[in-house]
């Protein structure tokens, strides 16, 4: 009977855990105060993270982390795409950034430029694509490419129409562009990342959009005209309309994952909703969806992969006073608001005024990427119902064939 409630309890535990969806982290730094990389990576352990997104390959970052079983996704910035056109500088690049971290730190994706195709720069856009490709190459020549993907983070502002969802559709002006990519993201099984934020909605029009609707509260919701759906929050409408854009163009089995999304704890007189008991409403509750590992209402079959923006208030990114502060944690590594998390206790605490220098990467300079990310305002990695079907039936008949073994022994 001992061996029966052992195997009960282990089945119900492991079988559990392919029910709970992770979240991913976006780390930023952008800023002259935050803590050194070692002090991060309890942060992080902190809200339950096992995904983190830089945006470039910083090798203290990649370094700290190593055997903590973190996935990374490293970005490379918009201003190296000219020079990846080069398949030697997209092989050094490959070598020293990410075959030079494998497999102590799990490096599992490369986002190539962030937000290129909404950056009215046409000789930029130009390079996109042959710079994915010739990382990719890259990959496949290191025998790395099974286990590191090839994406783009792309602005919601791709979409020409986004309402109803079951209207996406993407902006004609850049279909011929956007095509290809989507065709190498298929080919190559990975992920299509967008960036979502539902507080830009509000902001922009905040007496005729719901703040319940923004902030996932209880609300009557919306019905899409097109197929009935009912939606209870922003967010959900806004990836479903990602979907049925992907769809129009022939990509429809291409799954979506929100690089980016989060919420302000501080704004500027024209930020309406930017303060920190929204910010802990949005990030609270998503994380809350999250966990519920459900999809969207039109996607239902789909967990959902979404990076919260971001760990730290930045205190050296431009623009509105609301760019600084979405973070989840404040420099020195106390909470920016209540959202459950301890951060670091005094004892940890030796990053108050660190000044943090980033190193370069080994192939190109600057290594800190001069905007670092594009400001806010201006999937190997993907999770399939079905084969977490395959997987929970696959460890039931384990766990059953165990269970009769220590039956048949006792």
């Amino acid at each position: 009977m001992a061996h029966f409630t052992i195997i009960l309890f282990f089945l119900f535990h492991a079988n559990s855990a392919l029910f709970v969806s992770s979240i991913g982290i976006n780390y930023g730094q952008i800023a002259n105060n935050l803590p050194p990389p070692d002090k991060v990576v309890p942060l992080v352990k902190s809200i339950g993270a096992d995904k983190v997104k830089l945006y470039d390959a910083d090798p203290k970052v990649l370094k700290a982390f190593a055997n903590t079983n973190v996935k990374f996704i490293i970005g490379i910035g918009n201003e190296y795409l000219s020079k990846l056109q080069d398949p030697i500088v997209a092989q050094s690049w490959v070598k020293s950034n990410v075959q030079a971290y494998l497999p102590a730190t799990k490096i599992t994706s490369i986002a190539v430029g962030n937000e290129v195709l909404t950056y009215n720069d046409t000789n930029l856009s130009g390079c996109l694509l042959p710079a994915m490709q010739n990382i990719h190459t890259a990959l496949i020549n290191l025998k790395l490419d099974q286990q590191v993907t090839v994406t783009t983070p792309h602005s919601l502002a791709v979409l020409e129409t986004s309402y109803p969802p079951s209207a996406g559709a993407f902006r004609d002006d850049l279909k011929d562009c956007i095509s290809p990519i989507l065709d190498f993201l298929s080919k190559t099984c990975s992920p299509f990342l967008i960036n979502a934020y539902p507080f830009f909605a509000y902001k922009g029009n905040s007496k005729e959009v719901s703040l319940d609707f923004v902030l996932f509260q209880p609300n009557d919701g919306i019905i899409d005209s097109g197929n009935s759906l009912h939606y209870d929050n922003m967010l959900f409408a806004q990836i479903d309309a990602v979907y049925a854009a992907l769809d129009k163009l022939g990509f429809e089995k291409l799954r979506v994952q929100i690089s980016e999304t989060g919420w302000p704890s501080k704004g500027d007189d024209d930020e309406p909703g930017a303060s920190p008991e929204n910010a802990k409403k949005y990030n609270g509750n998503l994380l809350k969806v999250v966990n519920q590992t459900k999809g969207t209402p039109a996607m239902p079959n789909y967990d959902l992969n979404i990076f919260v923006f971001a760990l730290f208030n930045e205190n050296l990114k431009p623009g509105p006073t609301s760019e600084r502060n979405y973070g989840l944690f404040k420099p020195d590594g106390s909470p920016a608001y209540n959202l459950g998390f301890s951060g670091l206790s005094s004892g940890e605490n030796s990053g108050r005024n660190h000044s943090v220098t980033l190193s370069p990467p080994s192939v190109m300079l600057p290594g800190n990427p001069s905007d670092g990310y594009l400001t806010i305002s201006s999937a190997r990695g993907r999770f399939v119902w079905k084969n977490d079907i395959i997987m929970r039936i696959r460890l039931m008949l384990m766990m059953m064939v165990l269970l009769m073994v220590m039956v048949y022994n006792v």
